[in-house]
């Protein structure tokens, strides 16, 4: 059954504090030269064991390079003739408008990857911490010993995890290989797209943490069965996301305000391009839907800059002021050229007209957000 009061402040809920907020080291990737066609890809380890291996002179030059590796995947899980093209999909990227974009299942996602966007989303990990009080999660878990992250990004969620809990196993799926080489030993990175069937055996995980999906899952119902299907029996799932469209509780956002024409045109984007934003406000049911017992959410505000007065939010509301400001144009530019045919030089006004209104301390706008978290029944 669901809690009877699923709605809670985040810190009436007793939880183990996190390690500190990890620095990640991002890399260089090379921009695809061919264009590629999406192919099936099979889970593979991608964290190496930072140990050296000592090469003998009389050893020759290509075994030499099966030890050096200058990405954050295992290339010895790579090679072989009939791997060498994936290997190379999978790796090369994309250039779209000036912007660098995944290569596996091209287009799949609106988001670049070069290193401004890795940087964005590393502002957005921060911004987590301070809104959970520097929890990595809410769910009740305990000792959990095999832990999924959804959509890993940069990889700094799961590696912060991997060190907090030393004993488990920590695996974190993306679309892009931009997560740094240099991990905890029980932290692995795959290549993998979890809005198709998933390859982990069934009932296999403690924890499933997904955040910042929205606009990636066409099909979220089939999503969260796939992850019923592979949380373990008394297991739990936790699902962040927050509003794309700004909201104010008074009157200084008035009905032509910008804001309403960004929130309106962004979910009409993801209309068009068949991925829901308005997930953040959906999940709790459909966790529920798909068997999920003890539905807990808890809401949460982004301020879009630093207009309150408590300490908290006007601290929170100047990262987002700052990851807006630097990320619209990632955030949408994909979005309104490729899926809504606009031109660069409209979109670039939007985006322009957006970082306008993020500078003005007048309109007491945010984003509203929800953590929902919720356990897989010991029966199930």
């Amino acid at each position: 059954m669901a809690s009877s009061d699923p709605h809670k402040p985040f810190d009436a809920i007793g939880m183990q504090p996190s390690g500190q907020d990890s620095a990640v080291h991002l890399q260089d990737a090379a921009e695809s030269s061919q264009p590629w066609q999406p192919a099936p890809i099979s889970h593979q380890q991608t964290a190496q064991d930072p140990e050296y291996t000592t090469l003998d002179e009389d050893d020759d030059e290509d075994a030499a390079q099966d030890l050096v590796s200058d990405s954050g995947f295992d290339s010895g899980s790579l090679l072989g003739d009939e791997t060498d093209t994936l290997a190379s999909s999978i790796l090369n990227h994309r250039m779209e408008n000036g912007r660098q974009y995944h290569a596996y299942r091209d287009g799949a996602y609106w988001g670049p990857n070069d290193e401004l966007a890795k940087e964005i989303l590393d502002f957005a990990h921060h911004m987590y911490l301070l809104t959970l009080d520097q929890k990595l999660f809410l769910a009740p878990i305990q000792d959990p010993q095999t832990i999924l992250d959804c959509g890993t990004g940069t990889g700094i969620w799961a590696i912060d995890m991997a060190d907090q809990y030393p004993s488990a196993t920590v695996i974190g799926t993306d679309l892009s290989p931009i997560q740094p080489e240099w991990v905890p030993p029980n932290c692995l990175f795959e290549i993998d797209d979890v809005s198709l069937d998933w390859t982990f055996p069934p009932n296999h995980f403690d924890f499933i943490h997904i955040r910042e999906l929205f606009g990636c899952i066409p099909d979220w119902d089939f999503f969260f069965q796939q992850a019923f299907e592979h949380t373990k029996p008394g297991g739990y799932i936790e699902i962040v996301e927050h509003s794309v469209q700004p909201v104010s509780d008074d009157d200084s956002m008035g009905p032509d305000h910008f804001y309403h024409t960004w929130g309106k045109v962004v979910i009409e984007m993801g209309k068009k391009f068949g991925k829901s934003f308005t997930i953040w406000e959906e999940s709790a049911e459909r966790i529920r839907r798909a068997g999920f017992v003890d539905v807990v959410v808890v809401d949460y505000k982004w301020p879009m800059n630093g207009w309150p007065t408590e300490s908290k939010q006007k601290n929170i509301g100047r990262w987002n002021q700052l990851r807006l400001m630097d990320g619209v144009e990632g955030f949408m530019l994909r979005l309104l050229t490729q899926v809504g045919g606009w031109s660069i030089a409209r979109a670039q006004l939007h985006l322009a007209q957006m970082r306008k209104e993020l500078k003005s301390y007048r309109t007491h706008a945010y984003l509203p957000g929800t953590v929902v978290y919720a356990r897989k029944p010991l029966s199930a």
